[in-house]
């Protein structure tokens, strides 16, 4: 195994090692580990294409991926930004601003020029006249670039709220 490897794989272990939560608690503010300030730009990234999807702008969520980004969700897989922003990008987009989301918890590090953001969230709300409740997690690596950061790879997933 290479040095990185072994790195990410510790990585990933402290990431999901966030003290769990109560369910009975409400959560109001965010469970948000301490990250670096390099950690918190990122993340200021991951916020920029949330904001942007739920402002119904799938195209300019989309300007936020890298050229090459790699985004999995319920099974499927699409292989660059252009993919993305031909295929789900729209639906992403009306869904986001139909289904409010609240970030339940975030914890992120960064190792050179790249990052990884793994974040909860909550979706309440109604989307085509249906109810919507969902618990989403997300794992988002992100490279620095000249432009800032870029989102080089997300991975969704979502179930029933319970």
């Amino acid at each position: 195994m290479t040095r990185n490897c072994i790195r990410w794989i510790l990585a990933a272990s402290l990431l999901t090692s966030i003290p769990a939560v109560a369910t009975a608690q409400t959560i109001d503010a965010p469970l948000v580990a301490p990250m670096s300030s390099e950690a918190q730009q990122a993340a200021k990234a991951v916020d920029a294409f949330h904001a942007k999807l739920s402002g119904g702008d799938g195209v300019a969520a989309a300007a936020l991926l890298a050229d090459d980004a790699l985004i999995f969700e319920s099974g499927h897989a699409e292989r660059s930004r252009a993919e993305y922003a031909s295929h789900h990008a729209g639906a992403d987009a009306a869904y986001a601003a139909a289904v409010p989301s609240r970030l339940t918890r975030r914890n992120g590090l960064v190792d050179g020029d790249t990052a990884w953001i793994v974040s909860e969230s909550r979706a309440t709300g109604k989307y085509k006249d249906k109810p919507v409740d969902r618990v989403t997690t997300e794992t988002m690596i992100l490279r620095k670039t000249a432009e800032g950061w870029r989102i080089a790879h997300i991975h969704w997933s979502s179930r029933a709220a319970t």
